[in-house]
């Protein structure tokens, strides 16, 4: 057994475990006992962050929403102009799927049973919806995208890029397209239908 693990750093190991074990063997092969196997420690060390199985899967997803957010708010940041910063927003969350594929994937499985029951998960979500939907009423307030409730063209917006990931994840687009274009350009033509046509790139 490894007892180097410090407090903070168990749970850390617990959710890299799980996350390799939920991606490999899906949702039946995940207990504790096994997630506290894959990373050396006994088999009672993780009910000192978990009180079952699905506490540790919405630990998991909470982690996968809490480093999506790091990233698009760094890419929010970096960009003064609506525009510009829809897009950087977007291949953000692209290069996130294609940097953590496994745990992305486990995010938005839809696996959280009782998702009120899980504050961390429920409240990194939202943080999430919240950031894009900034991105968007940005880019409706200066013309650039359709105005009209908020929330609904965040949804439209935020299914349009998450579609686009999960085919690129499963392989679905051509690769000759992929030789051709970059992934900014071809988020920047996914994107261009919810675009004012005075303002597409």
């Amino acid at each position: 057994m490894n007892n180097s693990y410090h407090h903070g750093d168990l749970k850390n190991a617990l959710i890299r475990a799980g996350i390799e074990i939920l991606s490999k063997d899906g949702v039946q092969a995940l207990t504790l006992r096994q997630v506290a196997k894959k990373a050396g420690v006994s088999h009672a060390a993780p009910y000192a962050h978990f009180a079952d199985k699905q506490a540790l899967i919405a630990a998991i997803a909470a982690e996968g929403y809490r480093q999506l957010y790091e990233k698009l708010a760094a890419a929010q940041e970096s960009r003064v102009d609506a525009l510009a910063r829809l897009m950087a927003v977007a291949q953000a969350y692209a290069q996130f799927a294609i940097d953590e594929p496994d745990h992305f994937k486990i995010t938005f499985s839809g696996v959280v049973e009782a998702e009120k029951d899980y504050p961390d998960y429920v409240e990194q979500s939202k943080r999430c919806f919240a950031l894009v939907m900034v991105v968007v009423t940005d880019c409706q307030s200066g013309g650039i995208l359709e105005p009209g409730d908020p929330e609904l063209a965040t949804v439209s917006v935020w299914a349009s890029i998450h579609g686009f990931v999960q085919l690129m994840l499963a392989n679905q687009i051509p690769g000759a397209l992929l030789a051709q274009y970059s992934m900014p350009e071809l988020l920047s033509f996914h994107l261009n239908p919810f675009l004012r046509t005075n303002t597409q790139p």
